[in-house]
């Protein structure tokens, strides 16, 4: 019967003391709340027509970015007010475009209903959210046994109930196994149940409460479902931008490579009208983009003769050289007998003479001159082939000269279109000008139908030749969303994808369907409908978030 009073004994003591720590207050037998990241503050957000709010508690501190619901741009100047359980809190601005605001309780973990008023820009708005403080879940090591003992002895030295359960539940031990020679045995048995049973009690009442959780930065994050969450901190520094889709029927728009070139009625070239050689006239060949005047001398054309040629101009020469000589001698005896011959007579021996004359010296002034190359218009050189003893060809340009302020756009249509007047070019920095149509061929080029367009406005840092692409409207019609240009970016698919402004935090990529609608726009067909948020500024650097 020894062993069955044992262990008789050792049951009782047990489920007096579970029965003890049973009835101990605080005891939670649920599983541990999740663990609460360091990386997100706890925050709320609200939004209405006119404004959206971010409150982001941090410490004992409530931050708030406040920006315009449909630009995401940020409000400066405003007046922020927080109605709380602990009374009316006035927000100040800081130097970052947030406001903040001292809040002690934010310390404690719960739930606070917050009503934020906004005045700003002679707009009133009244935004509500509830904020939830989450407690701490600092992660900790499991106590060993001394430290269990430790904790007992701490915080049951002056709990009397504990140590009189922990006494009766000796005692009874004894009565009921009887065993008062080995009372030593049964006192370690129940002391020995009471340190493992109570002791987690009890060191679990000495831990100090929860505390609430504060993040020490908030990460920008892409989730799984390719949705992007931005704190508003981050925001601000990207400088996104927002843009409130509306639909909208536009013109119809078509892409036509095009260059630039020169408007033809102030533009010009040089050219030899005969073969010969160049040399430079005083002062030298002008260069690139010095600014000349119509009629100036830009190079000089020494004609080139040949052999045979100059041997024939040579024997011309000779001849006119000697009927010369004769009409001189015609001419003199007609004046030594002008008394017997008319008059008449001697005027055409003279004429006769001076006409011989005139072509021996076109002869020699032939042979000698250089031809003048003079400017057709006013301008500035745009291309020089000139060098000093360059053979010029009567059908070679030597100069070209534009108006850098007159230039024109040819492009090339592969389509019968039928263009209004207003016209967009796009160059390849994505600068864009604005163009007036002015014509269409009527004859193809290299099965192209050529189009000309004036551009209007400043023309500064363009070049002729330069290439660009035309953005012409056309009579028809199309329906869609006018966005930037910027906003669409190319997906890892290579689809069109725009970045919707969920909520004040949150991304949402979208696949979309584009077309061309002019320089600066394209229209979103379909993928996205009318009243959503879409990002017009900042998007490529939303899309290299991981």
């Amino acid at each position: 019967m020894r062993p069955f009073r044992c262990v008789a004994t050792i049951l009782l003591g047990s489920l007096l003391l579970a029965g003890a720590a049973a009835a101990h207050e605080g005891h939670d037998h649920g599983a541990p709340p999740p663990p609460v990241t360091n990386t997100i503050a706890p925050r709320i957000d609200a939004s209405s027509n006119d404004f959206e709010i971010v409150a982001i508690a941090r410490g004992d501190r409530l931050r708030l970015y406040l920006d315009t619901f449909r630009t995401n741009e940020p409000v400066k100047d405003a007046q922020v007010e927080i109605d709380t359980a602990a009374g009316m809190l006035k927000a100040v601005p800081d130097r970052e475009g947030a406001y903040e605001v001292a809040a002690p309780w934010l310390l404690r973990p719960g739930t606070y209903d917050l009503a934020i008023t906004v005045q700003a820009s002679g707009l009133v708005d009244v935004l509500t959210a509830t904020l939830t403080i989450p407690p701490s879940t600092a992660p900790s090591t499991g106590p060993g046994l001394r430290d269990r003992l430790s904790s007992v002895v701490a915080a049951g030295a002056g709990d009397l109930a504990f140590w009189a359960v922990a006494v009766l539940a000796f005692l009874a031990g004894l009565g009921v196994s009887g065993l008062w020679r080995r009372w030593r045995i049964a006192a370690g048995v129940m002391v020995a149940c009471s340190i493992v049973g109570v002791a987690p009690e009890r060191a679990a009442a000495a831990e100090p409460r929860p505390e609430a959780a504060t993040a020490l930065r908030d990460v920008a994050v892409r989730f799984p479902d390719g949705a992007v969450f931005v704190p508003k901190p981050t925001q601000r520094i990207l400088s996104i931008r927002t843009l409130f889709t509306e639909e909208q029927t536009y013109a119809g728009t078509v892409e036509l490579p095009g260059r630039i070139i020169p408007d033809p009625n102030t533009s010009g070239f040089v050219q030899a009208s005969v073969s010969g050689r160049l040399t430079p006239p005083p002062g030298g060949f002008p260069r690139l983009g010095t600014p000349v005047a119509a009629g100036d001398v830009l190079a000089l054309v020494q004609p080139a003769v040949g052999a045979a040629d100059v041997a024939s101009q040579q024997q011309q020469a000779r001849e006119l050289d000697q009927q010369i000589t004769l009409a001189e001698r015609r001419l003199e005896r007609f004046r030594q007998i002008q008394g017997v011959i008319a008059r008449a007579q001697i005027e055409d021996a003279d004429l006769e003479l001076s006409g011989l004359r005139m072509r021996r010296a076109n002869l020699d002034r032939g042979m000698r001159d250089q031809e003048k190359l003079v400017a057709p218009v006013s301008g500035v050189i745009a291309a020089v082939q000139a060098v000093a003893g360059q053979i010029a060809e009567p059908n070679a340009i030597i100069f070209q000269i534009v108006d850098p302020a007159r230039f024109w756009v040819e492009a090339l249509s592969y389509e019968a279109y039928s263009i209004r007047d207003d016209a967009t070019g796009r160059l390849a920095d994505n600068r864009t000008v604005p163009l007036r149509y002015r014509g269409a061929g009527l004859a193809d080029r290299n099965q192209a139908i050529p189009i000309q367009f004036s551009i209007e406005g400043d023309t500064a840092g363009l070049r002729a030749g330069q290439l660009l692409t035309v953005l012409a409207s056309t009579t028809d019609e199309r329906r869609g969303i006018a966005v930037p240009r910027g906003s669409v970016l190319r997906g890892a698919n290579g689809q069109s994808i725009i970045y919707e402004h969920g909520n004040a935090e949150r991304f949402v990529p979208r696949e979309v369907r584009v077309e061309p609608l002019d320089g600066q726009r394209v229209l979103i067909v379909s993928g996205i409908e009318a009243g959503k948020r879409i990002v017009t500024q900042g998007a490529e650097l939303l899309n290299q978030i991981r």
